[in-house]
């Protein structure tokens, strides 16, 4: 999947998360957290298994967490992604 534009899922509400997407060069995280000295290794590797899971190598991600559950930051991942890519969804491989 190719990241073509960029692209936000999520608020800033607690208890939620924050992504944004745009193209980049290579693959640039960056996690902004309230709970990052607890989880801020898991949100990244929630984070990089997302990318590896749709095969994206060239973005850059940004997340604002406030507390988020792993399943909220994987769905909103996932939908800023898409969002931000003109290449039709394989359904199953975001599932």
């Amino acid at each position: 999947m190719e990241i073509t534009k960029t692209a936000v899922a999520g608020t800033l509400e607690s208890s939620d998360a924050q992504v944004r997407i745009a193209p980049n060069d290579g693959v640039d995280i960056e996690i902004n957290s309230s709970v990052g000295k607890q989880f801020g290794e898991d949100i990244h590797q929630t984070v990089q298994a997302v990318l590896s899971q749709l095969q994206i190598t060239d973005v850059q991600v940004i997340v604002e967490d406030r507390g988020a559950l792993d399943c909220v930051l994987r769905a909103r991942l996932k939908a800023a992604l898409l969002r931000a890519t003109d290449t039709p969804v394989n359904w199953e491989a975001v599932l």
